[in-house]
């Protein structure tokens, strides 16, 4: 396996099961966490607040990002300010838009110059992070999540749009690039080789870490047996058939 420390990218623990995220605390590799509204609904989480500060108790020393739902900005300021009185290690995260499309840039102005961290999230375009940045504070940290695996999904390289989001973070030193929703482990390699600050990964993902480096004949060896083993224990048969010619 390949040696983790010797990873520049942080890797960021992406779910809202809290019993993962306890799991994924005990973990020194692991640098923070992000859960959104969607993962939450689909992991049976009933209160929103109250499973928040469940996990900041868990994660008192990482950074810790919860979304706001609201889709009109005066609405969204409050519960910005609201999560980010949840904890110091908390960063709010912010859509680009709205629902009707609307760019969320003068909210995220006001948060970042009143220092709340934010997590700009759902960024799919240089464009759009282009304009997140002229909408930042100097001295507030804040994140830009560029989804690059939804962008893998539409049939178009992400890494491209990734190291020019890049260059134009260079503006502001305390922005950190995430590269999100991966959709496998090769994405941990390349967000590290491409400079990414951050990538944020599930835990269905972060199981694999483990094969990072993994000998290729020996996963093929393995690969062979289960296959084998899967059909014994299935029970499956196969009648020989005679060779052509033999009575």
């Amino acid at each position: 396996m390949i040696d983790l420390t010797t990873l520049s990218v942080k890797i960021f623990a992406d779910g809202a099961d809290l019993d993962g995220i306890k799991a994924m605390s005990r973990k020194p590799w692991i640098k923070g966490f992000t859960t959104n509204p969607t993962l939450m609904r689909k992991a049976g989480v009933g209160e929103y607040k109250g499973f928040a500060l469940e996990v900041l108790e868990a994660v008192p020393d990482r950074p810790v990002s919860f979304e706001v739902f609201a889709d009109e900005f005066d609405e969204m300021e409050g519960q910005a300010r609201e999560i980010a009185s949840w904890g110091r290690n908390v960063y709010v995260k912010i859509p680009v838009t709205n629902t009707k499309g609307r760019f969320a840039g003068q909210l995220i102005r006001q948060l970042a110059e009143a220092g709340v961290k934010v997590n700009v999230t759902a960024v799919f375009t240089p464009e759009q992070v282009k304009a997140i940045v002229e909408h930042l504070a100097d001295e507030t940290p804040v994140i830009v999540s560029v989804f690059a695996g939804r962008i893998a999904d539409t049939g178009v390289d992400p890494v491209p749009i990734l190291r020019e989001s890049l260059k134009i973070m260079q503006a502001k030193p305390k922005a950190e690039l995430i590269w999100a929703s991966p959709r496998e482990l090769l994405n941990i390699i390349q967000a590290d080789e491409i400079g990414c600050h951050i990538i944020t990964a599930t835990n269905d993902i972060l199981n694999k870490l483990p094969l990072l480096g993994k000998d290729h004949d020996a996963y093929s060896l393995e690969t062979v047996e289960m296959f084998y083993k899967d059909a014994r224990a299935a029970g499956y048969t196969i009648p020989a058939s005679r060779p052509a010619g033999v009575a």
